[in-house]
C-alpha cells in the first residue's frame, strides 16, 4: 500500500520544499499547493490523506480554508500559523482542524502529528469491527462499518475524523464521567497540557452536531471531573 499523500498548502515557496522534502524522507508523498485553486485541484484528481494548511495562504486565508474544506471532506487537516495563542488553537478547532501547529515549528513534530492524525482516522474506520456494527441512542444511528451517523430525522451528520473518534470513545462508556484526560487518550486527541481546550472545542462541535430540533446532545458536562454520555445505548 502508498504511503499517504499530504498536501502542503504553504504560503512561502522555501517552506513548501523544505516540509516537501522532510516529510518525503519520513516516509510520506507529499504534493505542495500555493493556492485554493491547487487544494480543490488535488482534492478533485487524487486520495489525499492529510492537509497540512498554512493560516496565512494568499487568496482566501487558511482559516476560510479549513472551513471551507472541512465542508467539502472528512480529510485530517493540521493548520500551521504565526500566531499560537489559545485564541488562535480554539478557533483552528472551531473551523474544523485536526490539530494546530505554531511557527516556527519542526518538520519532524509535524511529521509526529501527522502519523497521529493519521492512526486517529483508522481507528475510526476500524472501530466496531470487532463488536455490533451499530450503536443507536435516542432516535440516532451510528453505523461503524460506514463511519455513517443518522439522526431521528434519517439525515446523515457529517463528522470528522476526530470527531467520530471521540464520539466512539464515549458511545462505549455511556453514563460514566470520563476525565478530561482520560477521554483525549480515548480518541486519540494529542497530548497537551491540562489548560489546552482541545477537547472541550471537539465536545462543543459534537454536542452542535448531535443536537436535533429542540433536544440537546446527551453530552453532560461534569464540573471538576469530566464529561458524560447520558443517554442508553443500545448495540446491535
Amino acid at each position: 500500500m502508498s504511503p499517504p499523500l499530504i498536501l502542503i498548502a504553504e504560503r512561502q515557496r522555501d517552506a513548501r520544499l523544505e516540509v516537501r522534502q522532510s516529510l518525503e524522507q519520513s516516509g510520506f508523498r507529499a504534493l505542495p499547493a500555493a493556492s485554493a485553486a491547487d487544494i480543490w485541484r488535488a482534492m478533485d484528481e487524487m486520495i489525499v490523506g492529510a492537509v497540512v494548511l498554512d493560516t496565512d495562504l494568499r487568496g482566501p486565508d487558511g482559516m476560510d480554508l479549513c472551513r471551507d474544506v472541512r465542508e467539502r471532506s472528512d480529510v485530517p487537516i493540521i493548520l500551521v500559523g504565526a500566531h499560537s495563542s489559545e485564541v488562535d488553537r480554539v478557533v483552528g478547532l472551531e473551523l474544523g482542524a485536526d490539530d494546530y501547529l505554531a511557527k516556527p515549528y519542526s518538520t519532524r513534530e509535524l511529521a509526529a502529528r501527522l502519523r497521529a492524525v493519521l492512526r486517529r482516522r483508522r481507528r475510526g474506520e476500524a472501530v466496531g469491527t470487532h463488536r455490533q456494527t451499530e450503536a443507536h441512542f435516542d432516535g440516532w444511528i451510528v453505523d461503524f462499518a460506514r463511519r455513517e451517523i443518522r439522526d431521528p430525522g434519517g439525515a446523515i451528520v457529517e463528522l470528522t475524523a476526530a470527531e467520530f473518534s471521540l464520539l466512539a470513545a464515549i458511545l462505549d462508556h455511556p453514563q460514566r464521567v470520563i476525565a478530561r484526560a482520560r477521554l483525549m487518550e480515548m480518541a486519540g486527541v494529542r497530548a497537551a497540557p491540562s489548560s489546552d481546550r482541545s477537547i472541550d472545542v471537539l465536545i462543543s462541535r459534537l454536542r452542535r452536531k448531535l443536537t436535533y430540533q429542540h433536544s440537546s446532545a446527551p453530552i453532560v458536562t461534569v464540573r471538576g471531573a469530566g464529561y458524560m454520555f447520558s443517554a442508553t445505548v443500545q448495540w446491535r
